[in-house]
């Protein structure tokens, strides 16, 4: 099991690539077509997140300045498992990738959440060692607490 903390930090560093708007119907036709195929039901954010509130949490809503401890699942669209933190981390809100950083903030400790993100909101045009560039994000996140 590999940990995403040091590309939730670095990535900070590296600037991501800007998207033409073709490029951003390709993404949401992938994800899409991913949709369908998995007979799912999601909601779209404007920015083009597609995501699934399983369970509500309680309490406040999570704010920027947060630490927030959390676990969570992710894959490629294809199936592949690129991390499974079974084990609650912490991060920052403002260290996380933007799609995360958008959901988390619509939130409160003790969701479940399930979400796609496309790649202008998670890792972009960087080449990691598990997730190839331009790469569309399933995530199922649990957020344990937030402060």
């Amino acid at each position: 099991m590999k940990y995403l903390s040091f590309l939730f930090l670095s990535l900070l560093l590296i600037g991501c690539k800007t998207y033409s708007d073709d490029d951003l119907v390709t993404f949401d036709q992938q994800i899409k077509k991913y949709i369908k195929k998995n007979h799912l039901k999601c909601n779209k954010t404007e920015s083009g997140i597609y995501y699934k509130i399983e369970k509500e949490g309680t309490g406040d809503f999570i704010q920027y300045t947060d630490n927030v401890s959390f676990t969570y699942r992710g894959e490629l669209l294809n199936g592949t498992v690129f991390d499974n933190q079974k084990t609650p981390i912490s991060f920052n809100v403002k260290e996380l990738i933007a799609g995360w950083k958008e959901i988390l903030l619509e939130n409160k400790p003790g969701a479940k959440i399930f979400m796609i993100i496309p790649p202008s909101l998670g890792y972009g045009d960087n080449d990691l060692d598990d997730i190839p560039k331009n790469s569309v994000l399933v995530f199922e996140m649990e957020i344990v607490s937030a402060n």
